[in-house]
């Protein structure tokens, strides 16, 4: 006979652990390094790097190194994967609740007349914050202002950014240029989502306490520009800002999405 310890569902053992739990609500809206996590959940270092092994090995987690300071990490969960495995996990407990597991819809309803404001932040704004910018007003559907600045910006869009863009989601952005943060200066925001790790830490503060959130994406452009190297690294970036956008869509326009 198999054990009940045996019969609990993946997700379920990990989920269920109190800290885990909360080291996963923590995720779900932010990457974090370790000491962060500490801060917020309130436990030693050595009790939250253990729990995050187990994510981690569960596959609910990943962690990259920080393109800013190597010594650091970024944990990130992958909401894709959680998705999957709750639909799997409803499965377990009686085979009509099989669900297909599918990202959150674009808002349908009108939009509203006071939107969300949100701005994306990377250092060179020529490929990670213009393409998060392109994909949220592309799938947002006029619900949700937004735009994208860097701290450092280059003279042009990436060639890259713009062809992935155009030919995957039919996105034009061959008029726009990078803009800097400073230009933004005395705007409100809602959401400040850096895109990059060296950005995070050089970031503008603005009015209006915005909830600031990090996803820490590498930059596709180190890869090279060239078609063979560059162009397949450009196609993962989009696919993984895509997903995050997604995602975040129900969190900016909850009432629109669940209405």
């Amino acid at each position: 006979m198999v054990s009940s310890l045996q019969a609990t569902p993946a997700f379920v053992r990990l989920a269920a652990h109190p800290l885990r739990w909360r080291l996963l609500t923590e995720l779900a809206a932010s990457d974090y390094r370790v000491r962060e996590l500490v801060e917020l959940v309130g436990q030693p270092q050595n009790l939250v790097s253990y729990h995050l092994r187990l994510l981690r090995g569960g596959g609910l987690v990943t962690a990259r190194r920080s393109t800013f300071d190597a010594r650091d990490s970024y944990y990130h969960l992958d909401l894709e994967r959680c998705a999957h495995a709750l639909a799997a996990t409803g499965a377990y407990l009686h085979p009509a609740l099989r669900l297909d597991p599918a990202p959150p819809p674009p808002p349908s309803t009108p939009a509203p007349a006071r939107r969300p404001a949100v701005l994306f932040t990377c250092t060179g704004n020529s490929a990670r914050s213009p393409i998060a910018e392109a994909l949220l007003r592309h799938h947002a559907g006029g619900h949700v202002e937004v735009t994208s600045a860097g701290s450092h910006p280059r003279q042009e869009l990436h060639p890259h950014a713009v062809r992935i863009l155009r030919e995957r989601h039919g996105i034009d952005l061959s008029n726009q240029r990078p803009r800097h943060l400073d230009t933004l200066a005395g705007r409100r925001f809602n959401y400040v989502i850096s895109l990059c790790d060296k950005v995070r830490e050089v970031c503008l503060d603005f009015g209006g306490h915005p909830r600031r959130l990090h996803w820490s994406i590498p930059d596709p452009a180190t890869s090279g520009r060239t078609e063979a190297v560059g162009y397949p690294a450009f196609a993962r970036t989009v696919e993984e800002i895509d997903t995050r956008i997604r995602y975040l869509l129900p969190v900016l326009t909850p009432q629109e999405v669940s209405s």
